[in-house]
């Protein structure tokens, strides 16, 4: 004989009884507040777009002045010379080189690293090693550019000589660590790549760190109660969770190494030269080659360095589309389900 449920208690009212005895003020500021936000929110998105479109178009116009009234092909020749009154002439065949080159050599480098060390800060490391390392880590991504520029040119290219004699002494059969200019200074795509590596780093760290510790702990309790160890539980549940914020912190670090201007042209000796020995000196960037000759071009110019400024800009939002399309196929590994 089951006993009857007890009586609900009389002096609590109903949560509608509630909900509707509350004074219209406050349920009319409620709405209003909503309302008030989902402007601003929708407001800012549609501000952005514009920014995006303006910026796109200013380009489109300043560049459509200086191609047509380029003498050569944009897009293949090597020299840089739009204000010659006879012939002007301008490609970015080594620009484009340059900023490729150089940021995939900074990636490739910087993102194992960055990995290993927010794994490091998030899961190995004891908490009072962690917390400082972890400052240090993001006091690094506050350092001005010309800091790391200034070091690039003083420290990090004489001490270069080195590392160059031997990549090309084990390497050179490679041909893209195969120095033809001997004794010349380590002012190359190769330690630029190394620069900007160390520039990216701290951003890529400090992004993958947050992202680790937002794993779910039961994820990590349930593989180590299955006998994994804890390499294994970091491959089974952490990099799974956190590949979608690994590719975006990727994505960010690459922003700032296509568009790095200061460090580069401290360190880089530009020049019209294309060479696929990345240990030789020269070479050049996007945004080195607008940041060296935007003060002394004339009107042609600048229209032409608009023009390069374009490149990059498609080349930044094609990146980024890419790690969208990326992340979208990976969301069984966003952590959404989790």
């Amino acid at each position: 004989m089951t006993s009857a449920p007890p009586d609900l208690p009389r002096d609590r009212p109903a949560a509608s009884s509630s909900s509707s005895g509350q004074p219209s003020s406050l349920r009319g500021s409620g709405r209003l507040g909503d309302r008030v936000f989902r402007f601003l929110s929708t407001g800012s998105g549609v501000l952005l777009l514009v920014i995006m479109a303006a910026i796109a178009g200013f380009l489109l116009y300043r560049s459509g002045i200086a191609l047509s009234k380029d003498k050569s092909n944009f897009l293949t020749t090597f020299e840089w010379d739009p204000d010659n009154i006879l012939k002007p002439s301008f490609g970015i065949a080594v620009l484009a080189f340059g900023t490729i080159v150089s940021a995939a050599i900074a990636m490739l480098i910087a993102v194992p690293v960055a990995i290993g060390i927010a794994l490091f800060i998030s899961h190995y490391a004891p908490r009072r090693i962690a917390q400082p390392f972890a400052y240090l880590v993001d006091l690094l991504a506050a350092v001005p550019s010309i800091i790391y520029g200034l070091w690039g040119a003083l420290f990090l290219v004489p001490h270069m000589a080195g590392l160059n004699a031997w990549l090309n002494q084990y390497l050179g059969w490679t041909y893209i660590f195969k120095v033809s200019q001997a004794g010349a200074p380590a002012r190359n795509l190769f330690t630029v790549g190394i620069l900007l590596a160390i520039m990216v780093l701290p951003i890529i760290t400090a992004v993958s760190r947050e992202v680790f510790r937002q794993v779910p702990r039961m994820h990590e309790e349930a593989a180590l109660a299955l006998g994994a160890t804890r390499w294994e539980m970091i491959r089974t549940a952490v990099l799974p969770f956190g590949r979608p914020g690994i590719i975006s912190a990727s994505m960010l670090g690459l922003g700032r190494a296509l568009g790095e201007t200061i460090a580069v042209a401290t360190v880089l000796s530009a020049s019209d030269k294309l060479s696929l020995h990345l240990l030789d000196a020269g070479g050049g960037t996007f945004a080195q080659n607008i940041a060296l000759k935007f003060g002394e071009a004339g009107k042609l110019g600048t229209d032409a360095l608009m023009a390069s400024g374009l490149v990059l800009f498609v080349i930044t939002l094609l990146v980024n589309g890419a790690a969208r399309l990326i992340i979208a196929r990976r969301k069984e590994y966003s952590g959404a389900n989790a």
